[in-house]
């Protein structure tokens, strides 16, 4: 119990202080009396908390959240096995979704709501130290680990395919039944989530912990993200099959911060320093003319594309150290900023109870105008996501003493700033000083409407009726209580560290679709000495990323293979050395058909072999359990020797 309560205290001053708050509004210092007796741990109950006053609303969702922050805490914390008081059978580090278990049933792990979830205590985490979040992290990597072997309807993990299984049973058994699948956010926000983790253990002079015990896991993930990126899965509300801007986003970023990882730990990085900027290149293509990224292509095109997938991708990559960089759509980007317009203009009008709310002010916000699930509601995760987006692009102008307003954002801020223009504004200027405090309020304003719509003791569903505001759908949605808590931290000021976007915003003169296979390999069950506690004296300096060519050693081969195929069946490589499967179909290496067209039925891939190396090999077609091998003799390839370029090898079925 006592090192939440010491967290609290960390970021809350004591009840003696008085509430103070800076020339935006933005940085509150609530008293602690109103929170310190609720238990965080243990039993389910809460503390009632009263509806939200109508006089001085910046006091009054101070005054909201500083009662919302610790029961969330507690509500998140319940919902995780096996300890949570609301989590009994699930197992250790696992996240249930919801504790509802019909109408809807969200009795299930969720790779994309428990990535997320510890990546908010990882960041609370490495903000300040407590025995609790460090043994619930230890209790993640070692779920994952258990995790990643499992087989699922999406694969297994000879080929890796299984990592993009979105949900599991508590018990970290298989889910069988009918679903979107596979879901390619799942790997790299799992592996951004024990990255957190492991660069804490660096900083802090335990790197043989991360190697050993972190290292093994995250590394399947990157592996399959550096490979799958380019596959076609499904979005994040797993409703529709295509390209998904939050994938895209979350894969990037993943490869970028993993690549610093592996410098950190003398592993191999040029995979995914090869990978992320055509990842990142790919990226751009979401954006649209009119002003916002299409959160989904290649698939949803009943949709208009203004979702809440785009917001919600843009705070998960939030780097405080890039400023306003547009290429990883950072929240103050002028892309970020029309889009956020876009999308919550989108339901200005659908909504009753957003009915007679101008321009410029806050509404309820849900995942895209065309949802008809539970009849196309406000989500209290994206509304809360709207508002986090602002308080970050608030943190930035601050912290860089400027704000630039673009054509592209001029709309944006035209909403909230009466008669402004294109220009830079600087700190100080009366300009300036009307931005902040305007999109402070605005943010505010989310929070506002949430806090109207969450129940009274402070639970917060997954939704809330469009019509009258009633809570419905999931009790007690995790992603919802993880959703107030990164959007509160913001708003204090509060911020995670850099994930080395500077390093990985560049984009390459040439774009390709690249994918590189890998080898998988079960990781062992962690093992974590006990009392890693914070060392702040032996923080090595950080390794950069490296740039230009390493590991020349693997000479990265793109096999390029045309070949004709029906619905439902797969081109694949093996051959004679263990890159290739050696000759067992099982651990033979899936192509890509993300280049395949009518008239071009090319089926594509690039696979590290070692230089110098002799290779046989052949493709075979594969159908479910049919496998049909082309015929022979068995193709020949020289690697040659070492080099940092492409080798690309042209095939035709025979």
């Amino acid at each position: 119990m006592a090192p939440f309560v010491d967290y609290f205290q960390s970021l809350i001053p004591s009840a003696a202080s008085a509430p103070a708050f800076n020339s935006s509004g933005l940085i509150f210092y609530p008293a602690m009396h109103a929170f310190t007796s609720l238990a965080l741990l243990g039993a389910c109950a809460v503390q009632s908390v009263f509806g939200l006053p109508n006089n001085n609303k910046r006091a009054a969702v101070d005054d909201w959240v500083n009662r919302e922050t610790p029961i969330a805490w507690q509500k998140l914390l319940c919902n995780i096995g096996p300890n949570g008081c609301a989590a009994q059978g699930v197992a250790k580090g696992t996240v249930v979704a919801s504790p509802s278990k019909s109408n809807p049933d969200y009795w299930y792990t969720w790779a994309r709501d428990s990535a997320l979830v510890f990546k908010n205590i990882a960041d609370a985490f490495a903000h300040n130290y407590t025995s609790d979040f460090q043994e619930q992290l230890k209790n993640f990597i070692d779920s994952n680990a258990r995790l990643q072997p499992v087989g699922n309807p999406s694969g297994g993990l000879s080929d890796g395919q299984g990592l993009g299984e979105a949900k599991f049973m508590v018990d970290l058994k298989q889910f069988t039944g009918e679903w979107g699948r596979p879901q390619r956010d799942g790997p790299p926000l799992r592996a951004i989530a024990m990255i957190r983790y492991a660069k804490w253990l660096i900083q802090n002079g335990y790197k043989d912990t991360a190697l050993k015990a972190v290292w093994p896991t995250i590394k399947n993930d990157l592996s399959y993200t550096a490979q799958y990126w380019n596959e076609t899965g499904f979005d994040l509300w797993e409703e529709v099959p295509g390209s998904s801007f939050f994938t895209i986003a979350s894969s990037h970023r993943a490869l970028v911060e993993g690549a610093e990882l592996a410098a950190n730990l003398g592993q191999p990085t040029r995979v995914y320093t090869t990978v992320a900027p055509h990842v990142l290149c790919f990226q751009q293509r979401f954006w649209n003319n009119a002003g916002f990224m299409v959160s989904n292509i290649n698939g949803g095109e009943y949709r208009n594309g203004r979702d809440a997938n785009s917001i919600l991708a843009s705070i998960h990559n939030f780097d405080p150290s890039v400023g306003c960089d547009v290429n990883t759509f950072q929240p103050c980007s002028d892309k970020a900023l029309s889009n956020h317009k876009a999308v919550v203009d989108s339901f200005r009008s659908i909504y009753r109870i957003n009915q007679g709310i101008p321009q410029g002010k806050a509404v309820a916000v849900g995942r895209y105008s065309e949802d008809v699930y539970y009849n196309g509601n406000p989500w209290f995760l994206t509304t809360f996501a709207a508002a986090e987006q602002l308080y970050d692009a608030v943190y930035v102008w601050k912290k860089e003493g400027k704000v630039t307003v673009t054509s592209t954002s001029l709309g944006f801020f035209r909403d909230l700033v009466s008669g402004i223009s294109t220009g830079t504004y600087n700190s100080g200027s009366s300009t300036f000083n009307n931005i902040i405090s305007a999109v402070s309020a605005y943010a505010d304003g989310f929070i506002e409407i949430n806090a109207r719509y969450a129940y009274s003791n402070g639970a917060m569903p997954e939704q809330y009726d469009r019509n009258n505001g009633s809570p419905l759908a999931a009790s007690d949605l995790t992603w919802s209580y993880a959703s107030f808590l990164t959007a509160s931290y913001r708003r204090a000021g509060i911020v995670p560290s850099s994930w080395s976007a500077a390093s990985g915003n560049k984009l390459p003169s040439t774009c390709q679709l690249l994918q590189i296979a890998a080898t998988y390999t079960a990781p062992p069950i962690p093992s974590f000495p006990a009392n890693q506690t914070p060392q702040p004296n032996a923080a090595p300096a950080p390794t950069p990323i490296p740039t230009g060519c390493t590991d020349s050693e693997k000479v990265f081969v793109t096999f390029n293979h045309r070949a004709t195929t029906a619905w439902g069946q797969t081109i694949r490589v093996v051959g004679n050395v263990p890159e290739l499967g050696s000759w067992d179909t099982g651990k033979s290496v899936p192509l890509s058909a993300s280049g395949y067209k009518s008239n071009d039925p090319l089926w594509s891939v690039t696979i590290p072999l070692s230089a110098g190396s002799t290779v046989q090999y052949k493709y075979i077609r594969v159908q479910g359990s049919q496998v049909t091998w082309e015929n022979d003799p068995n193709r020949s390839l020289s690697v040659g020797s070492a080099t940092c370029n492409i080798k690309t090898q042209n095939d035709n079925w025979k």
